[in-house]
């Protein structure tokens, strides 16, 4: 089953709720909400006060990826604040960090996911894959919204996929950056099941025709 998860680093901020009212009502399966310290990319958007207001306005799946510097400190908390899928990236922290960053997930009886930048091989997820409920392949440069997909990344999503399909079946595959029904095709051919799209879905008018062309793309 196709997952679509917009990115409210495009939505109207200040109008947010009536933001994610609308994606949820349209079919959104995962509200994805995009978390930078200006360290570990170039950009700052929102942290833990934002997912505890969001949290308390809908039931909704939070899908909150960390664009973060050393995620171990943080995890507890962003799961505390309401988060149900806490997302970090594998080359924001040392290995053994990383796996207590899970088992932290874990405890708190969140879903834990990791994500790779565009120059990152998939073979870097290998020793985490089993611990885990979801992969992420970045299909842009972390940092920024509205960028170009980067159709070099669809090999990797393929690595991954049989990765993924050989070794933890139940772990979803996520990509993230410049998906719109032009390229929701070709990731999803690659093996993908969860997309995330952000200005694809929220510059339109009708958000749930725009989820919907998405996920039947």
């Amino acid at each position: 089953m196709i997952k679509v998860a917009p990115s409210i680093l495009s939505a109207d901020f200040c109008n947010l709720g009536s933001e994610i009212a609308e994606i949820t009502a349209g079919g959104a399966d995962y509200i994805h909400v995009d978390v930078m310290d200006g360290i570990f990319v170039p950009n700052i958007s929102i942290g833990i006060p934002v997912v505890r207001s969001i949290r308390k306005h809908t039931a909704h799946t939070l899908d909150v990826h960390l664009m973060i510097d050393r995620p171990h400190r943080y995890v507890e908390r962003f799961c505390q604040a309401g988060a149900d899928l806490v997302v970090f990236h594998a080359e924001a922290d040392e290995p053994q960090d990383l796996f207590a960053a899970i088992e932290t997930v874990k405890r708190q009886g969140k879903r834990v996911g990791l994500a790779i930048k565009p120059k990152t091989p998939a073979e870097v997820l290998s020793p985490y894959l089993a611990l885990l409920d979801l992969a992420l392949v970045m299909t842009v440069e972390p940092g920024f919204g509205g960028q170009s997909f980067l159709s070099d990344m669809l090999p990797k999503i393929e690595t991954l996929r049989a990765m993924i399909d050989a070794r933890n079946p139940a772990c979803e595959l996520e990509v993230d950056g410049g998906i719109d029904v032009q390229t929701a095709p070709l990731v999803k051919q690659a093996g993908a099941n969860v997309l995330v799209a952000g200005s694809a879905v929220f510059r339109e008018r009708d958000r749930a025709a725009a989820i919907q062309a998405i996920r039947n793309a």
